[in-house]
């Protein structure tokens, strides 16, 4: 059965909110918004990554996604059986629901690990590495991030479920997540309790401390709640946008690869074979040194700081 990606028409609708909310804050509201080469770079950004998208799309789908459903999933005597012995999934309603929740459990991992792995979060830096918030933030993705995506996925694949599927579910996780980054909505009562929101996802983008590495959520924040990330927001605090190494530059091969080259440098500062595998794929901020610090140790410092008598 064919489906069509949602995407495909999530694109103009996109570019119409991010005019909309341009127009009505330049001239109503907020002037400082949105700068002008900031949203050609994230617009650039997001063009190029649909592109890759497009092109990757036959890879990640076609290859993998269907290599593994045929191959988990045989026909015997006509009938495709999954790896559990069972008929494979087919399309009834409620394995739309069991998909999506499958697909929601799957983004908060794999969005997760793009900021505890610092090699997925040279990819995923790109995304945050504005200092503005706003719908044209949304399409500032990183274009390498595409490439191991489908393997944080395929799983659902493998124990039944539709390729055709899980690209419809993966497509309905990014239209959610696009108009998230908006400050305009502010908190939404009884409905925080169970859906991550526009103030989670202000959250998520700042770089103070208490807020680092919080509301990795796609479209529920139940994950971010038994795991211990949720955060919410405290409307006291002045959020300060963006990443604690910033590319400090509009130039797009800047942006995609400055944290890629920082890893490089980092990795140079010692023979130990140990710590430059920690520099690739131990968590940002990591060091051998302690030159740098990650998120926790510099949350711990803080505690350890404020618990010293003066």
């Amino acid at each position: 059965m064919d489906f069509t990606n949602p995407l495909v028409y999530g694109v103009p609708v996109f570019l119409g909110l991010i005019a909309l909310e341009l127009s009505y804050s330049k001239v109503y509201d907020n002037k400082k918004l949105y700068k002008w080469k900031d949203l050609i770079s994230s617009l650039s950004l997001g063009i190029g990554s649909a592109v890759i998208a497009a092109l990757i799309k036959t890879i990640s789908i076609i290859v993998i996604f269907n290599f593994a459903y045929d191959f988990f999933n045989p026909l015997v005597n006509g009938v495709r059986m999954n790896i559990m012995g069972w008929e494979s999934f087919g399309y009834a309603w409620y394995v739309w629901v069991i998909c999506m929740l499958l697909d929601d459990f799957t983004y908060y991992w794999f969005h997760r690990q793009n900021h505890m792995v610092r090699f997925f979060w040279a990819a995923h830096i790109v995304h945050h590495s504005s200092d503005n918030f706003n719908l044209g933030t949304a399409v500032r993705n990183g274009w390498f991030t595409i490439f191991y995506k489908p393997f944080f996925y395929v799983w659902i694949v493998i124990i039944g479920f539709p390729p055709e599927m899980v690209v419809v579910c993966l497509g309905i996780e990014a239209l959610w997540q696009f108009q998230l980054h908006t400050q305009y909505v502010k908190k939404m009562g009884f409905i925080e309790k169970f859906l991550n929101t526009h103030t989670m996802h202000q959250v998520h983008h700042a770089q103070n401390i208490e807020y680092m590495d919080k509301n990795h959520g796609g479209i529920l924040n139940v994950f971010d709640r038994i795991f211990g990330t949720w955060k919410e927001l405290d409307e006291s605090i002045t959020i300060e946008y963006g990443v604690s190494t910033p590319p400090n530059s509009y130039n797009l091969y800047v942006i995609l690869t400055h944290e890629y080259i920082n890893i490089w440098a980092d990795m140079k500062k010692s023979k130990n074979w140990y710590h430059k595998l920690m520099y690739v794929f131990g968590p940002p901020g990591w060091s051998h040194d302690g030159s740098s610090l990650t998120v926790k140790q510099m949350r711990k410092a803080l505690a350890d700081t404020s618990k010293t008598p003066h």
